[in-house]
């Protein structure tokens, strides 16, 4: 039998674009970190140039003749032609190569330049549009970009939608009529559960998160958690930013960021656990096939699961908080000695619709997704022109929350995405909370001890089982293979929506 011993020629060139694309996975770590504002303009053109370079490494001969070697260039099944099968490991590697190369070969190295190089400008443009509260600055910005994006989308081709051709790429196989009717789903219970809770006569007071947190206690807060959710500091680091995010140059440099607020709490402390969820994923990843299908995260909606599943399952749940909150209460007793545990957990999952999505409780959080999902689709086909677009967004904002934002800062510049090109991204968050709930569910049924665990503060039990569920698994297996074979089911909406109907309704005393 032919195993990944047999690919090696193409392995290691796979590994030769890899450093590229880590490369410039670090140069734009540090445009979001530490680089000088004046370095934009450069940066854009040192990323673009990396990028290209790996882009036309991928779709070169080299690649092309050894992947002709072993897959059918029809199907881009791996080929049993004339010799010994294929193992399940080297199949799945031919299988993802391919579907890379494919993909990549669509796209002419002169597109790739320049929408790496106008996302990298766009995305510093929009830094400071939203520190200006001006949308009008980042706007030409983003007309270029969406402009870009459509273009790809022509480029990749789809069967149905273009937008298909975009959520491809970060949720491979997944499109908008497999998505539709899970939004669909999700609306029809949340809308009532939400009308519930905001009728309900229990009122939370959240006011104790709002006072004058310093910010140097935060962080290091938020690194003991990091620590004890088993994330390595020798393999990774934090730092702060604009928006947080996680980046991986290599399952022993993975590094993830915060955003501090003094007179906020959950800002810091959440983040910290939602990128550190990400940043356990990517350590987790198996080293040895580095720069491979196999070596590389899943999807964006199993990676968002990861963080979903650390910040809502477990960072907002009693038994961590059982143990956490002495210690938080140590680091500031001024604010929390006169708070009971209690208290505390009911103010940090309190339900209240908000302009921010990052700050979004566990409710509302899918309805700021759905609305940028039909604002993505509508901009990539052509139904709302990017000058319309703020006054859509409050439409959207008082359709699905009730609310509209007062500044373009807290509507429609608060996101990153769009700067970087990302359409098609934003509906991986609600797959990620699906496939959280389900993940989590099956890890609690696996180990009945789990929540006592979590409670005496030993959360790498969790980050072992998902270590072996899933991060090690790399591009193994599909999206729905992996669920199959984690938790014996498709995704389905229902764990996620049971999850919070059980929560919020003990929470808000919601009765049957």
């Amino acid at each position: 039998m032919k195993t990944l011993a047999t690919l090696a020629p193409l392995t290691a060139r796979l590994r030769e674009i890899q450093h590229l694309n880590s490369t410039a996975s670090l140069l734009s770590w540090d445009q979001e970190t530490y680089m000088p504002p004046g370095g934009g303009e450069a940066r854009a053109e040192q990323i673009a140039t990396l990028q290209t370079l790996a882009h036309d490494r991928l779709i070169g001969p080299d690649i092309e003749r050894l992947l002709g070697q072993w897959v059918d260039p029809a199907t881009g099944q791996a080929s049993d032609a004339g010799g010994e099968p294929w193992d399940e490991s080297a199949r799945a590697l031919l299988r993802e190569v391919w579907r890379d190369f494919s993909r990549a070969k669509k796209l002419p190295s002169d597109f790739v330049s320049r929408l790496a190089r106008e996302t990298s400008i766009a995305q510093q443009v929009w830094a400071e549009a939203k520190q200006k509260n001006d949308y009008q600055l980042f706007l030409p910005h983003l007309r270029t970009v969406l402009a870009l994006k459509r273009e790809e989308a022509d480029y990749l081709g789809y069967a149905d939608r273009p937008y298909d051709a975009l959520l491809d790429h970060y949720e491979p196989r997944m499109t908008v009529s497999h998505l539709q009717p899970i939004f669909a789903a999700l609306k029809a219970r949340l809308v009532p559960l939400l009308t519930r809770v905001l009728q309900s006569d229990v009122k939370i007071d959240d006011g104790v998160l709002f006072q004058r947190y310093p910010a140097d206690r935060q962080i290091e807060f938020g690194k003991l958690v990091l620590t004890a959710m088993g994330y390595d500091f020798r393999r990774g680091r934090l730092d702060l930013s604009a928006h947080p995010f996680t980046t991986s140059f290599h399952p022993t440099d993975v590094r993830v960021t915060t955003r501090v607020y003094e007179q906020e709490l959950p800002a810091c402390l959440f983040s910290c656990i939602h990128e550190g969820g990400h940043g356990l994923y990517d350590q987790g990843l198996d080293p040895d096939r580095y720069g491979t299908p196999l070596g590389e995260a899943l999807s964006l909606g199993i990676h968002e699961s990861q963080s979903r599943l650390w910040e809502n399952c477990v960072g907002r749940s009693r038994p961590f908080w059982r143990c956490f909150y002495p210690m938080l209460r140590q680091v500031f007793p001024e604010q929390l000695d006169h708070v009971a545990l209690d208290d505390f957990y009911a103010a940090i999952n309190r339900v209240k619709p908000t302009l921010i999505r990052v700050e979004a409780d566990e409710l509302t959080y899918n309805l700021h997704i759905m609305l940028r999902f039909d604002l993505e689709q509508d901009l990539i086909e052509g139904r709302v022109r990017v000058e319309d677009l703020p006054s859509r967004w409050n439409e959207k904002m008082r359709e699905y929350l009730g609310i509209s934002a007062p500044t373009e800062a807290d509507g429609v510049l608060q996101d990153v995405h769009w700067s970087l090109g990302a359409f098609g991204y934003f509906p991986t968050y609600t797959l990620g909370n699906l496939y959280a709930a389900q993940l989590y569910g099956q890890a609690r049924r696996e180990m009945s001890h789990l929540d006592a665990e979590i409670e005496a503060g030993r959360l790498v039990v969790l980050t072992r089982w998902l270590n072996q569920k899933v991060h090690r698994w790399g591009r193994m297996f599909t999206a729905e293979h992996l669920m199959q074979r984690v938790t014996g089911a498709a995704l389905t909406p229902e764990p996620f929506l049971h999850y919070l109907e059980t929560k919020y309704g003990e929470l808000y005393r919601l009765g049957g």
